[in-house]
Formats: structure tokens, sequence, C-alpha cells
């Protein structure tokens, strides 16, 4: 994982150019999530790719440009809704938002304190149904043309953002599925163990439909099951 500091705006390799042509395909293949109820609240999630600082001195790039990341930070362990889990920056809209990226951008300001001037909205992408927390959520895929400084900025809420090498989230080895059993039922999804960090749950799914999409992926062992053990 790699702090963040001021870089030129760059296309990454072509790595811009695919999420683009990704965005096309619509829904990405998410549709594996479960219904929300009819007072569902509406937010959204910044996906936002960029290009690290320095290039990774072992990442073992293949589909990707060693130098190409994602934002992404970890909730509060104290909040009531996806304690502890990692995701991307978000949250509920707000009556003056005009739009879910507007919503996106607001709240990735909010918690991580970067620059929203220094962010290109690549796509709006279909709304997701997220039954934990009754939200309907918009993916909103971003492209960081120029960097800011990223922090926790409430650690009520966030306590830790991160910019991970996409390169290690697409490795084999990091990959694996993970498995959760409530009330008799076992649910299983794509999931990323990233240096002991994982990444699981919606953010892991979205993830990997855009991966899939940008023709990223690269194959792994779907077979290889660890359970999930939720903050309590």
């Amino acid at each position: 994982m790699t702090s963040s500091a001021e870089t030129p705006a760059t296309d990454t390799a072509g790595a811009r150019s695919d999420l683009l042509a990704a965005a096309t395909k619509g829904a990405l293949g998410l549709g594996r999530f479960p219904g929300v109820d009819d007072d569902a609240h509406a937010a959204s999630v910044l996906i936002l790719f960029g290009r690290l600082d320095d290039e990774p001195s072992d990442a073992a790039a293949v589909t990707v440009p060693a130098d190409l990341d994602v934002l992404l930070q970890r909730r509060a362990a104290t909040l009531s809704s996806h304690p502890g889990q990692v995701s991307f920056p978000g949250g509920r809209r707000e009556d003056e938002d005009p739009d879910p990226a507007a919503t996106a951008l607001r709240e990735a300001q909010e918690e991580t304190g970067l620059d929203p001037a220094g962010v290109e909205i690549l796509a709006t992408l279909p709304e997701i149904p997220l039954a934990a927390s009754n939200h309907l959520v918009t993916p909103v895929l971003g492209w960081w043309r120029e960097p800011s400084r990223v922090v926790a900025v409430d650690h009520a809420e966030t306590v830790q953002v991160f910019r991970v090498p996409v390169a290690t989230l697409l490795d084999p080895a990091t990959r694996f599925t993970s498995t959760l059993t409530r009330m008799g039922q076992t649910f299983r999804g794509p999931a990323f163990d990233v240096d002991g960090t994982i990444v699981w749950g919606f953010t892991a799914m979205v993830l990997d439909g855009v991966f899939e999409a940008a023709g990223w992926t690269l194959p792994w062992d779907r077979a290889d099951e660890r359970p999930i053990r939720l903050e309590v």
C-alpha cells in the first residue's frame, strides 16, 4: 500500500481507455446482489483509479501497468454499518447533490480530503442494491488526472485511506473466495488478501466486475474458500 502525493496526469499505458471500454458494458456482471426495501436510501461510491507516485518494486504487472492503483479506505470498527471493512469512498446522497457523481465526489472529499477538481468522471454505472444497509448504491468510475494528498479525515468514520496497486489485486496469489454464513445460508464472493488486509463483500465484487469488464483478470483459484470473520 502506498501513500499519495501529487503526480502528473497520465493515461497509465492505456488503463484509462480500458476502463472507458469497460463502462460501456453496463452493469459489469454485477447482478449478484439481493434486493432492498422500497424505502432504500440512495448512495454513491467513487471507484477511483490513478497512477502511483512510484512504481512498486515487487509488482508483477501482466495485464495492467505496474503503477496503476485504486483508492480504498477502511471504515471505523465502531460504525453500525459494515464496521471495520475496506470500502470505496462514498456515502448517502444529500438533497443538494445534483447527481450520483456529485455525491461520490463530495463524500470522497469529506472522507479522504482529495481535491475533486483533479478527478475525471469516466462513467456512472447502474445502481446496485446493498441489502445489509438498505441502500441503492451507484458506483461512479473515476480517473485521477491530478492526484492530491489523501488521509483519513474523520476517524469516527474512516481510520485508514490507502492506494493499492491494481497489479497486486490481480495477482492470483492475492485472490480467494470469501464465505460468510448467516442464518443457515452461506454466501460466497470474490475477495483479496493484500498483506493481511482483506477486501471482500460489495467492494470486492465491484472490483471483480470492473476487472473482468476491463479484460484485466488473471486466472485464480476460485475453489480456495476462506471464512470471513466480522467485526463485533
